[in-house]
């Protein structure tokens, strides 16, 4: 093993997922700029089984990781969206996205990138009726003091001109959520080019007897880490090349985005205990029950990420014939695999310089400490929730450094209460 062979592997696997992953963010930004908030509302709010059913078909294409859809799950919540619908969307959301989708396909074929999708939807509705069931239904009390002119209603209603909707869609598409998973990414992308070169060939086959043996391993690794539905893809890849059965390669796929630590605490917090017990469940039982059903249907369904790696080699007698750059370099793949690197290059860079630049409280403007904003999307929930507070004329939030800096008479409290129904921890005035 050496850096030469560990460079050749992270190039061979970025240039495979780069061209799906640029068109996956791209119809991300589309649905995130296009479809207005209201009409994911509307279909959640009555408490039975079709706004259970509505929340997992709309969350799925998503691209919303398990702590970007907290506040999310939380924000539906607070607009009287059903416990069960709740459940459903936190559930089936972390597991998939339009771009995890195209990545999936990219890098372990049709089965895969067709089961995740319908687990997602299955283990969300199951999860949501559940919760329907054993847990009661109370509507959440609206934010203290929520201001209700038209200068202060959410950006469905501020979206703008064309043109500043299409630059909102690609800075949303190429930075925002670039910014948001792209270290994660490249980890993913540096793990499963080490896994590919350092791990012995067949390794997870002394298992193979034992399917329950491989999920439980995976589940006690991916439970509590936090793992991105697309940074997991090529390591999945790479452990069913080392012999990991296809079953225990769904169960990483589905349980490790859709919760961590984190996700739980905040889960309990805001949602209750029998609440978190329901939806953790449902999404291990899930995982283990969807990896059982993919390693019967194994046979049937285009699973064996081996197989479809080997094929060009099993047409020719030269086994040597797929390393031939002749064979293998593509124009369009290595400019896209560029652009990806650009754009997370510039989204980082940003992201770590801005980490040294000490925010300053301007007149009439405050600073204060938020914890458990981890990636734009909390971002926008602190701040949609804080602009509704009578007496805030601008909020604005920093992931990086943890603040949020207010405009307006608006009195600390009330912004306590807004940041904390929100989801996230205020620690008051930034010294």
């Amino acid at each position: 093993m050496g850096v030469k062979d560990l460079f050749s592997s992270f190039l061979m696997i970025i240039n495979e997922m780069s061209p799906y992953l640029l068109l996956g963010f791209f119809i991300a930004g589309v649905l995130h700029v296009f479809i207005p908030k209201k009409f994911y509302r509307r279909y959640l709010s009555q408490d039975n089984k079709w706004s259970v059913l509505w929340a997992a078909l709309l969350g799925i294409p998503l691209p919303l990781c398990s702590c970007g859809v907290i506040p999310t799950a939380i924000g539906l919540k607070n607009e009287k969206a059903s416990k069960g619908a709740v459940a459903s969307f936190l559930i089936a959301t972390p597991q998939t996205g339009i771009d995890s989708i195209l990545a999936t396909l990219s890098l372990m074929g049709v089965g895969f990138a067709v089961i995740r999708p319908v687990a997602a939807l299955v283990t969300g509705v199951c999860g949501g009726l559940l919760v329907n069931r054993y847990v009661k239904n109370t509507q959440a009390q609206p934010t203290q003091d929520v201001c209700t002119d038209d200068c202060c209603q959410t950006e469905d209603k501020q979206n703008g001109s064309l043109i500043k909707r299409i630059y909102k869609v690609f800075k949303y598409a190429y930075f925002d959520m670039v910014q948001d998973i792209g270290l994660r990414l490249i980890i993913g992308l540096v793990l499963a080019a080490l896994i590919n070169i350092a791990v012995p060939d067949e390794f997870f086959l002394h298992f193979g007897s034992q399917p329950l043996l491989q999920m439980a391993v995976i589940l006690i690794i991916a439970v509590p880490m936090y793992i991105c539905s697309t940074g997991s893809i090529p390591i999945a890849a790479a452990l069913i090349l080392k012999g990991l059965s296809p079953g225990a390669a769904l169960v990483m796929l589905m349980a490790g985005p859709a919760v961590n630590l984190a996700s739980i605490l905040v889960v309990k917090k805001s949602l209750g205990f029998k609440f978190t017990l329901i939806y953790l469940l449902t999404v291990v039982v899930g995982s283990v029950a969807f990896g059982l059903a993919a390693n019967a249907l194994q046979p049937y369904l285009d699973l064996n990420v081996a197989q479809s790696t080997a094929n060009c080699c099993a047409a020719c007698a030269d086994s040597t014939c797929c390393n031939s750059p002749k064979e293998t370099f593509s124009w369009f793949r290595t400019v896209c695999s560029v652009l990806l690197t650009g754009f997370i290059i510039i989204a980082l860079t940003m992201k770590f310089l801005h980490r040294f630049t000490k925010p300053q409280a301007a007149a009439g403007k405050q600073i204060y400490a938020v914890e458990g904003m981890h990636c734009n999307h909390c971002k926008a929930a602190v701040e949609l929730a804080v602009k509704k507070v009578k007496g805030v004329q601008s909020a604005e939030a920093d992931v990086a450094a943890n603040t949020l800096t207010v405009e307006g008479n608006a009195a600390q409290e009330k912004i306590r209460l807004a940041v904390e129904q929100a989801g996230f921890t205020f620690k008051g005035k930034k010294e």
